[in-house]
């Protein structure tokens, strides 16, 4: 936990020292503080990707005259085979690939962090956490990021989209959620097997 900070006194004053205003500033600024994060993401992507490849080739060989060696071929291979044409090599080749992504997301949400540190710049790192159990299912939010204190609301709130290098994660574990994952030895299979 933070050190408590005393206030020093200020006799026959209705300035507090450190206050950014004449009343009570309620909006977090030291490390402990508390802050509310609202997250509110709506996200869409479309992506669609298509490719076409063709390739056809052809390749022959053959030694109509090696320093009059040429006729030793015949003896060795056989007389059926030709030295002109010992060789011919073709091949053709074709690929196509089609690929589509669409996502929609859209996260709406507020919950309460703490002020974690307090940069040279004055800027402020915070971080949230919430877990949620309903019965055998457990959520659990996390937000991570960096704020400016301007960014900061008078009901000491802050938009998720103000936060810099921002790591939001939502996920969960439980009885629903494993029963929608792969067993494991599938998952081995599906990592092993190239095709």
């Amino acid at each position: 936990m933070p050190a408590e900070i005393e206030a020093p006194d200020s006799p026959d004053s209705l300035w507090r020292h450190g206050a950014r205003a004449f009343f009570k500033d309620q909006r977090a600024s030291r490390v402990g503080d508390i802050i509310t994060v609202q997250v509110n993401i709506n996200d869409a992507a479309t992506l669609k990707d298509q490719t076409t490849a063709g390739r056809t080739g052809s390749e022959s060989l053959g030694v109509p005259n090696l320093f009059g060696l040429e006729a030793l071929i015949p003896r060795v291979l056989g007389k059926s085979v030709s030295p002109s044409a010992l060789v011919s090599v073709s091949g053709a080749g074709n690929s196509t690939g089609n690929g589509q992504i669409q996502r929609n997301e859209s996260v709406t949400l507020s919950l309460a962090g703490e002020i974690t540190q307090v940069l040279p710049n004055g800027n402020l790192v915070v971080m949230a956490k919430q877990e949620m159990r309903v019965n055998s299912e457990l959520r659990v939010l996390s937000v991570v990021g960096i704020i400016r204190p301007q960014d900061i609301a008078s009901n000491n709130t802050v938009q998720s989209n103000q936060l810099a290098e921002a790591r939001i994660s939502y996920g969960g574990a439980g009885t629903l959620t494993s029963q929608q994952q792969p067993r494991v030895g599938q998952q081995i299979l599906d990592d092993i097997i190239p095709f």
